[in-house]
């Protein structure tokens, strides 16, 4: 199981994915460009001291990510998704993918998606927070692969 986050604009999203990472023991992909420097104090104080025990990987863009994220289907968390979480069947070696928080992400990346997935909110309401929905859908597909709590993976 792994966690990626596409061009995420928001330092403190990534660094609660740091301590997401660390405290459930995945990886971490982060794909460039940022809207931010890694040095950014707001993520560095939003990881804590987390980030030695996260496994977070830099790609500097879409086809890095791609060719080093290794087997498992590419599952994109979206507000345009077709199955709502609740009647998803995760699979250990998923790669849960996220949007940047201002843009999502764009339609070719959409269509390298092996399925979309969104989290049912109340209909007034327009979408969660970058890293909550993380939290929400990892812990899903942990409970679901019953890994919620085991050694870290790559």
């Amino acid at each position: 199981m792994r966690l990626a986050l596409f061009q995420p604009a928001i330092p403190q999203n990534v660094g609660a994915c740091i301590r997401l990472s660390a405290c459930f023991g995945v990886g971490l992909h982060v794909i460039e460009p940022t809207g931010f420097s890694f040095d950014d104090r707001a993520m560095k104080r939003a990881a804590l001291d987390y980030g030695p025990l996260s496994h977070m990987t830099r790609h500097p863009d879409w086809d890095d990510f791609q060719s080093a994220r290794g087997p498992g289907r590419l599952i994109l968390f979206t507000t345009k998704g077709a199955s709502p979480l609740t009647d998803f069947g995760f699979r250990s070696d998923d790669t849960l993918l996220f949007g940047s928080e201002t843009s999502g992400v764009p339609e070719a990346v959409h269509a390298c998606a092996d399925a979309r997935v969104f989290i049912p909110i109340r209909p007034e309401t327009r979408s969660l927070n970058l890293s909550v929905s993380a939290g929400i859908g990892l812990f899903e597909a942990l409970r679901q692969t019953r890994r919620a709590l085991s050694e870290p993976e790559g």
